[in-house]
């Protein structure tokens, strides 16, 4: 990830991404805004020059310190997920290559991030990209533990697979809120929605099988 390098948006990328969000639609993505977002974000600015050619391929893609960024339709059907609204405030756990933090900022909420890689953490500070969006705030610490002195947060995103639900952070979605979080351990994740309604009390729900890099505890310096 070269973040610091400027880079062009140029005619061949711009309907390399129209492509791509036709494609994301005829895959079941049906939130327009969610699709607005992803055509309106340059994803070869995050990847490699290696990569840059196939930065439009619905794939996840290799990225610093053994990470990944996830697959466009992952993004998109996450970001879905979380229902947003204008102005919510969103906590996403992995901020890793920004791309998803990106894609939720570009839908005009207030972001909040947190990455436990120091790695990636110190690569998104020099990402030319991210200046284009004051609203994403950035810290680098454990996911598990979210951000209390922040919280409660209207919607939460998890974009790596966690071994449980992470007993913080549910208590740090606000009532009413929405929080989607790949739980499993091994090859693969169960999605879940899980939603709080207005009296605290937790609805589970199932929304389909993806891989996704392990949610690990602790900061990685």
């Amino acid at each position: 990830m070269l973040h610091s390098l400027p880079k062009e948006d140029n005619y061949l990328q711009k309907g390399l991404r129209k492509q791509l969000v036709q494609g994301l639609r005829e895959k079941g993505i049906k939130d327009e805004r969610v699709l607005a977002a992803i055509e309106a974000i340059p994803r070869h600015f995050f990847l490699d020059p290696a990569f840059e050619r196939q930065a439009y391929e619905d794939r996840a893609f290799p990225i610093t310190a053994g990470q990944t960024i996830s697959q466009p339709y992952t993004v998109a059907y996450q970001t879905e997920l979380l229902e947003l609204k204008k102005f919510d405030r969103v906590l996403e756990i992995g901020t890793g290559s920004a791309y998803q933090a990106c894609v939720l900022a570009e839908m005009g909420i207030s972001l909040f991030t947190i990455e436990r890689q120091k790695e990636l953490y110190d690569h998104a500070g020099k990402f030319i990209l991210l200046k284009k969006y004051p609203g994403i705030k950035r810290f680098f610490g454990d996911g598990f533990e979210g951000l209390p002195s922040y919280a409660p947060f209207d919607k939460i995103l998890v974009t790596c697979g966690a071994p449980f639900i992470p007993p913080k952070l549910l208590a740090q979605l606000k009532p009413g809120g929405i929080m989607v979080v790949p739980v499993g351990e091994g090859g693969s994740q169960k999605m879940l929605r899980i939603t709080k309604d207005k009296e605290s009390n937790v609805r589970e729900e199932e929304m389909g099988d993806f891989k996704f890099v392990p949610m690990l505890q602790g900061k990685n310096q």
